[in-house]
């Protein structure tokens, strides 16, 4: 595909096939992802790839520690819980569409809650990514590790795959933390899904729309 393709094909895939994907290719796409630029090159980003009887255990222990310990939910690192529109707009279309799609009504919250499980089976993908990033490095570095994980997703979709970024991790971490050795001299970022999309899942016939250019960019000459 042409860049441009790359881009406007890929998406949040929210269920995936059960086929593996081979280490040699994990590697390569990490390889490229690693090419991301960074403030001043301190290229800060760490991965920890999940797959096999890793990725099993970590799914059934943090949705185990989710299920008995629900209000252990907020994030290590500071992260806001207040929004505003248009934001909160944004968010409620997405989910509207989402739930939609998979049948779940508005106020079913068992059901809500069962599909946000989902997250931490990486939506069926047999591999999981956690990134980690050192405590003491500041905001700018959180920049850094987003170009690497958008440079990691648009290479998969080039080689066939498809992603799910997943700010999900940074939630329940405590249980990340202990399965994977996780230093505590590092923050739990986001996790993401890798793997080939289930084609015949209708919540991945969800696209979340993009705003008119005109509402998100001033011009000055």
């Amino acid at each position: 595909m042409q860049f441009d393709d790359v881009v406007r094909a890929r998406h949040s895939v929210r269920a995936f096939r059960s086929d593996p994907v081979p280490a040699e290719l994990i590697r390569e796409l990490l390889q490229t992802a690693c090419l991301a630029p960074s403030g001043t090159n301190i290229q800060p980003w760490k991965v920890h790839v999940v797959s096999g009887d890793t990725r099993r255990r970590l799914e059934e222990e943090v949705l185990a520690h989710r299920e008995t310990r629900p209000d252990d939910d907020k994030a290590e690192f500071p992260r806001s819980s207040k929004r505003k529109e248009p934001y909160i707009s944004r968010m409620r279309a997405l989910g509207k569409d989402m739930y939609g799609r998979i049948g779940i009504a508005r106020g079913d919250d068992a059901a809500s809650w069962r599909q946000w499980g989902r997250n931490y089976s990486f939506f069926d993908a047999p591999v999981g990514l956690i990134f980690t990033i050192d405590k003491e490095l500041d905001s700018m570095s959180f920049l850094d590790i987003g170009m690497f994980m958008q440079t990691l997703m648009l290479t998969a979709k080039d080689r066939g795959l498809d992603t799910c970024a997943q700010g999900a991790w940074n939630l329940f971490w405590s249980a990340t933390r202990r399965i994977l050795s996780i230093p505590e001299d590092e923050y739990i970022i986001a996790g993401m899904a890798l793997g080939y999309a289930d084609t015949d899942d209708p919540v991945n016939g969800v696209i979340a729309p993009r705003e008119p250019l005109d509402q998100i960019v001033t011009f000055h000459a």
